[in-house]
Protein backbone atom coordinates (compact mmCIF):
# COMPACT_ATOMS: atom_id res chain seq x y z
CA UNK A 1 0.00 0.00 0.00
CA UNK A 2 1.47 3.14 -1.13
CA UNK A 3 1.98 5.79 1.74
CA UNK A 4 0.18 8.86 2.75
CA UNK A 5 1.89 12.44 4.21
CA UNK A 6 0.52 15.24 4.59
CA UNK A 7 2.57 18.69 5.15
CA UNK A 8 0.36 21.46 7.27
CA UNK A 9 0.70 23.53 9.31
CA UNK A 10 -0.82 23.68 12.61
CA UNK A 11 -3.00 27.08 12.32
CA UNK A 12 -4.24 26.91 9.01
CA UNK A 13 -8.20 26.07 8.03
CA UNK A 14 -6.80 24.62 4.93
CA UNK A 15 -4.95 22.26 6.59
CA UNK A 16 -7.33 21.08 8.46
CA UNK A 17 -9.98 20.68 5.38
CA UNK A 18 -7.73 17.44 4.42
CA UNK A 19 -7.09 16.20 7.90
CA UNK A 20 -10.60 16.05 8.38
CA UNK A 21 -11.19 14.59 5.04
CA UNK A 22 -8.58 12.20 5.83
CA UNK A 23 -9.97 10.72 9.06
CA UNK A 24 -13.51 10.76 7.91
CA UNK A 25 -12.11 7.79 5.40
CA UNK A 26 -10.11 6.49 7.97
CA UNK A 27 -7.01 6.78 5.98
CA UNK A 28 -3.73 6.35 8.14
CA UNK A 29 -1.35 9.12 7.12
CA UNK A 30 2.00 10.94 8.12
CA UNK A 31 1.42 14.36 9.06
CA UNK A 32 4.67 16.46 8.70
CA UNK A 33 4.71 20.28 10.48
CA UNK A 34 5.66 22.87 8.22
CA UNK A 35 7.36 26.36 9.40
CA UNK A 36 6.25 28.70 6.53
CA UNK A 37 9.16 30.92 7.61
CA UNK A 38 11.67 28.78 6.54
CA UNK A 39 9.83 26.49 3.57
CA UNK A 40 11.51 23.06 3.90
CA UNK A 41 13.12 21.77 0.90
CA UNK A 42 10.90 19.09 1.08
CA UNK A 43 7.90 21.64 0.35
CA UNK A 44 9.85 23.22 -1.97
CA UNK A 45 10.28 19.85 -4.15
CA UNK A 46 6.39 18.87 -3.90
CA UNK A 47 4.80 22.50 -3.91
CA UNK A 48 7.28 24.25 -6.10
CA UNK A 49 4.79 26.63 -8.04
CA UNK A 50 3.06 28.24 -4.97
CA UNK A 51 5.31 26.77 -2.30
CA UNK A 52 2.68 26.20 -0.02
CA UNK A 53 0.89 23.91 2.33
CA UNK A 54 -1.15 21.95 2.52
CA UNK A 55 0.39 19.26 0.44
CA UNK A 56 -1.07 15.72 0.05
CA UNK A 57 1.63 13.38 -0.51
CA UNK A 58 0.70 9.88 -2.01
CA UNK A 59 3.38 7.60 -2.60
CA UNK A 60 5.39 9.94 -4.29
CA UNK A 61 2.47 11.95 -6.35
CA UNK A 62 1.70 15.07 -5.19
CA UNK A 63 -1.52 16.96 -4.52
CA UNK A 64 -2.07 20.22 -3.71
CA UNK A 65 -4.75 23.41 -2.95
CA UNK A 66 -6.69 21.75 -0.27
CA UNK A 67 -10.34 21.30 -1.80
CA UNK A 68 -8.27 19.62 -5.02
CA UNK A 69 -6.96 16.92 -2.22
CA UNK A 70 -10.21 17.05 -0.37
CA UNK A 71 -11.81 15.70 -4.15
CA UNK A 72 -8.95 13.78 -4.97
CA UNK A 73 -8.99 11.84 -1.58
CA UNK A 74 -13.00 11.00 -1.80
CA UNK A 75 -12.10 9.81 -5.84
CA UNK A 76 -9.23 7.46 -4.44
CA UNK A 77 -10.39 6.21 -1.81
CA UNK A 78 -13.98 5.29 -1.49
CA UNK A 79 -15.83 4.70 1.85
CA UNK A 80 -17.75 7.17 2.95
CA UNK A 81 -18.53 9.52 -0.14
CA UNK A 82 -17.98 13.31 0.69
CA UNK A 83 -19.87 13.89 -3.23
CA UNK A 84 -23.24 12.52 -4.25
CA UNK A 85 -23.03 9.90 -7.03
CA UNK A 86 -26.13 12.46 -8.72
CA UNK A 87 -24.07 15.24 -11.22
CA UNK A 88 -26.36 18.19 -10.68
CA UNK A 89 -26.12 17.50 -6.83
CA UNK A 90 -21.67 17.43 -7.70
CA UNK A 91 -21.87 20.50 -9.42
CA UNK A 92 -23.99 22.28 -6.86
CA UNK A 93 -21.57 20.90 -4.23
CA UNK A 94 -18.86 22.49 -6.09
CA UNK A 95 -20.56 25.72 -7.10
CA UNK A 96 -20.86 26.87 -3.39
CA UNK A 97 -17.21 25.29 -2.98
CA UNK A 98 -16.12 28.35 -5.10
CA UNK A 99 -18.50 30.54 -4.02
CA UNK A 100 -16.97 30.04 -0.29
CA UNK A 101 -13.19 29.75 -1.49
CA UNK A 102 -13.79 33.02 -3.50
CA UNK A 103 -16.06 34.99 -0.70
CA UNK A 104 -14.05 33.73 2.52
CA UNK A 105 -11.39 36.31 2.08
CA UNK A 106 -13.78 39.39 2.95
CA UNK A 107 -13.78 37.86 6.76
CA UNK A 108 -9.93 37.64 6.71
CA UNK A 109 -10.39 41.28 5.84
CA UNK A 110 -12.63 42.06 8.67
CA UNK A 111 -9.16 40.87 10.87
CA UNK A 112 -6.26 42.55 9.02
CA UNK A 113 -8.01 45.59 9.00
CA UNK A 114 -9.32 48.70 10.72
CA UNK A 115 -11.65 51.87 10.35
CA UNK A 116 -13.45 51.90 6.74
CA UNK A 117 -11.61 48.99 5.25
CA UNK A 118 -12.98 47.02 8.12
CA UNK A 119 -16.53 48.10 8.00
CA UNK A 120 -16.92 47.47 4.56
CA UNK A 121 -15.42 43.90 5.45
CA UNK A 122 -18.15 43.35 7.49
CA UNK A 123 -20.63 44.15 5.56
CA UNK A 124 -19.18 41.71 2.75
CA UNK A 125 -18.83 39.08 5.11
CA UNK A 126 -22.41 39.41 6.21
CA UNK A 127 -23.84 39.16 3.00
CA UNK A 128 -21.68 36.36 2.28
CA UNK A 129 -23.34 34.28 5.33
CA UNK A 130 -26.89 35.70 4.26
CA UNK A 131 -26.40 34.26 1.13
CA UNK A 132 -25.26 30.41 2.33
CA UNK A 133 -28.17 30.37 5.20
CA UNK A 134 -30.62 31.69 2.54
CA UNK A 135 -29.50 29.58 -0.58
CA UNK A 136 -26.93 26.98 0.28
CA UNK A 137 -28.45 25.44 3.47
CA UNK A 138 -31.85 23.53 3.39
CA UNK A 139 -34.13 24.82 5.89
CA UNK A 140 -34.72 21.20 7.04
CA UNK A 141 -30.49 19.90 6.34
CA UNK A 142 -28.68 19.05 9.53
CA UNK A 143 -25.46 19.55 7.03
CA UNK A 144 -24.85 20.90 3.73
CA UNK A 145 -24.57 17.56 2.83
CA UNK A 146 -27.67 16.26 3.88
CA UNK A 147 -27.36 13.82 6.79
CA UNK A 148 -23.38 13.46 6.10
CA UNK A 149 -20.44 15.63 6.12
CA UNK A 150 -20.11 16.40 2.24
CA UNK A 151 -17.64 18.64 0.28
CA UNK A 152 -19.06 21.75 1.14
CA UNK A 153 -19.13 20.56 4.76
CA UNK A 154 -15.38 20.36 4.65
CA UNK A 155 -14.95 23.69 2.95
CA UNK A 156 -17.50 25.98 4.65
CA UNK A 157 -16.21 24.00 8.42
CA UNK A 158 -12.52 24.98 8.89
CA UNK A 159 -13.53 28.60 7.23
CA UNK A 160 -16.78 29.15 10.36
CA UNK A 161 -14.23 27.69 12.85
CA UNK A 162 -11.27 30.30 12.10
CA UNK A 163 -14.45 32.77 12.41
CA UNK A 164 -15.20 32.06 15.65
CA UNK A 165 -11.06 33.38 16.52
CA UNK A 166 -11.39 36.05 14.33
CA UNK A 167 -14.83 37.52 15.84
CA UNK A 168 -13.34 36.99 19.43
CA UNK A 169 -10.01 39.07 18.69
CA UNK A 170 -11.56 41.47 16.88
CA UNK A 171 -15.03 42.06 19.12
CA UNK A 172 -16.96 41.81 15.69
CA UNK A 173 -19.73 39.15 15.70
CA UNK A 174 -20.44 38.19 12.74
CA UNK A 175 -22.40 34.85 13.06
CA UNK A 176 -24.92 35.68 15.20
CA UNK A 177 -27.86 32.79 16.16
CA UNK A 178 -30.56 35.39 15.40
CA UNK A 179 -29.54 36.57 12.23
CA UNK A 180 -27.86 33.00 11.10
CA UNK A 181 -30.27 30.59 12.91
CA UNK A 182 -29.32 27.55 9.86
CA UNK A 183 -25.80 28.14 9.78
CA UNK A 184 -25.79 28.14 13.73
CA UNK A 185 -27.22 24.94 13.98
CA UNK A 186 -24.89 23.80 10.92
CA UNK A 187 -21.77 24.52 13.43
CA UNK A 188 -23.44 22.63 16.21
CA UNK A 189 -24.12 19.40 13.76
CA UNK A 190 -20.71 19.77 12.69
CA UNK A 191 -18.56 19.85 15.33
CA UNK A 192 -20.63 17.01 16.81
CA UNK A 193 -18.98 14.92 13.97
CA UNK A 194 -16.56 12.41 15.98
CA UNK A 195 -14.07 12.79 13.25
CA UNK A 196 -14.20 16.47 13.41
CA UNK A 197 -14.86 16.73 17.04
CA UNK A 198 -11.66 14.48 17.81
CA UNK A 199 -9.35 17.09 15.48
CA UNK A 200 -10.15 20.71 15.98
CA UNK A 201 -7.08 22.85 16.75
CA UNK A 202 -5.96 23.91 20.13
CA UNK A 203 -8.51 27.21 21.02
CA UNK A 204 -5.94 29.29 23.18
CA UNK A 205 -3.18 28.49 21.00
CA UNK A 206 -4.64 29.43 18.11
CA UNK A 207 -6.03 32.59 19.36
CA UNK A 208 -2.77 33.64 20.57
CA UNK A 209 -1.29 32.45 17.33
CA UNK A 210 -3.72 34.94 14.97
CA UNK A 211 -3.68 37.71 18.15
CA UNK A 212 -0.36 38.15 17.41
CA UNK A 213 -0.02 37.90 13.30
CA UNK A 214 -3.01 40.79 13.84
CA UNK A 215 -1.08 42.89 16.08
CA UNK A 216 2.25 41.97 13.40
CA UNK A 217 0.11 43.16 10.31
CA UNK A 218 -1.17 46.40 12.15
CA UNK A 219 2.08 47.38 13.09
CA UNK A 220 3.55 47.17 9.57
CA UNK A 221 0.46 49.25 8.15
Amino acid sequence: METVKLIGTSFSFFTYRVIWALKLKGINYEYIEEDMSKKSPLLMKYNPIHKKVPVLIHGDKPVCESMVIVEYIDETWQLNPLLSTDSYDRAMARFWVKYIDEKSYSTWNVFCNTGEKQQNAIKESLEMLKTLEENALGENNKLFGGENIGLVDIAFGGFSHWMEIIEEIVGVKLLDSHNFPRLNKWIKNFKEVQAIKDNLPNHDEMFVYMKNARERMLAST
